[in-house]
């Protein structure tokens, strides 16, 4: 057991590791791309000719990989507060490779985060075995879940179509709400594919079942989705900000997700649900820390006319004449100079 534990808490910070480097590698890569076409933020989807892009997608894969790997040897409960440990990766390399600069609240708002985050995963209820794609399908169909879904849904369009186009550049939790919401229904349907796979490797084919090709046509939406929306938050915004942000909803929405689906909570203690609660307001208030701690991005400049045009001053004389000269060459004699922006 001590043998099986300790592969796991391995194979648990090899995928903290690849996954926190895997950010600051696919930013690299967007802002390369980004430097020769249009930025993922602005809908451009030149990265993907961009191989240090690729590189940090691998990376990703390599992570989560080893991740659900970690899970076969120990148990959920050491396992996933090991992921918190991408944010401090993350944070490291942007502060030395990206050169973005953490704050104290800002470390202090990581802190909160981590700690919410293991509160939440200790004390949430085990889900319970499953033992076929049917009743995945029974647990996915029942009312509240159904609620849930509508709900994620509905948030998502209105966060995809009204927010986005009038506070995406400028407010992080449109990009990273629909990267979270969307992720936790991902999570959903890739367990009802692991199941699948699970009981085919056994013998009982689940192929042939339908509800196995809806699972895989909604998670493969899904991680589509999530990538397009978090290639555009890493774009935008700072990564050390992005990266526990995007953790600490991501879990907490995952958790909530699954407590619905799975009815967990019936039965456990109120210790247990306390617990967790205030390890979710734990994370609410580092997650608005570190965005009140976040250095305000320049605003996109839309003015085709202010980015193609030279800056030109105009020089009024003594004598009257007026002309027109570029401001690296003015002329020393002049009563005053007033810019073209000047009648704006």
């Amino acid at each position: 057991m001590y043998s099986a534990n300790l592969t796991g808490f391995g194979l648990a910070v090899a995928s903290s590791a690849f996954i926190g480097s895997s950010f600051i590698i696919k930013k690299k890569g967007l802002q390369k791309a980004g430097a020769s076409g249009t930025r993922a933020s602005s809908g451009g989807y030149g990265y993907l000719r961009e191989p240090l892009w690729w590189i940090g997608m691998v990376t990703m894969i390599v992570g989560e990989f080893a991740n659900f790997v970690a899970y076969i040897y120990a148990p959920a409960v050491l396992v996933t507060p090991l992921g918190a440990l991408s944010i401090i990766v993350s944070a490291v390399l942007a502060h030395f490779i990206l050169k973005e600069k953490l704050k104290k609240l800002g470390v202090l708002g990581c802190l909160l985060c981590i700690v919410g985050s293991v509160v939440i995963v200790l004390h949430a209820p085990r889900e319970h075995d499953l033992n076929s794609v049917d009743e995945i399908w029974a647990l996915a169909t029942q009312p509240a879940f159904l609620l849930y879904t509508a709900s994620a849904v509905a948030i998502t369009l209105v966060l995809v179509l009204y927010c986005e186009p009038r506070y995406g550049r400028t407010n992080i939790m449109v990009y990273i709400g629909v990267c979270s919401i969307i992720g936790s229904l991902t999570v959903m349907s890739i367990k009802a594919i692991g199941i699948a796979i699970k009981l085919t490797l056994e013998g009982s084919n689940q192929a042939a079942n339908f509800q196995t090709w809806v699972f895989v046509m909604v998670s493969v939406t899904c991680i589509i989705t999530q990538l397009n929306y978090l290639n555009k938050a890493l774009d935008t915004f700072n990564t050390a900000v992005v990266s526990p942000i995007y953790y600490a909803m991501f879990t907490s929405l995952t958790i909530l997700a699954s407590a619905i689906m799975f009815k967990d909570w019936s039965g456990q203690s109120v210790s247990n649900i306390v617990s967790a609660l205030c390890g979710f307001l734990t994370v609410l208030s580092g997650t608005l820390v570190l965005h009140s701690t976040r250095d305000p991005d320049p605003p996109p400049s839309t003015d085709l006319y202010a980015q193609l045009s030279p800056q030109i001053s105009w020089l009024i004389h003594a004598n009257g004449e007026i002309w027109k000269q570029k401001e690296d060459g003015l002329h020393s004699e002049f009563v005053a100079i007033i810019r073209q922006d000047h009648f704006k």
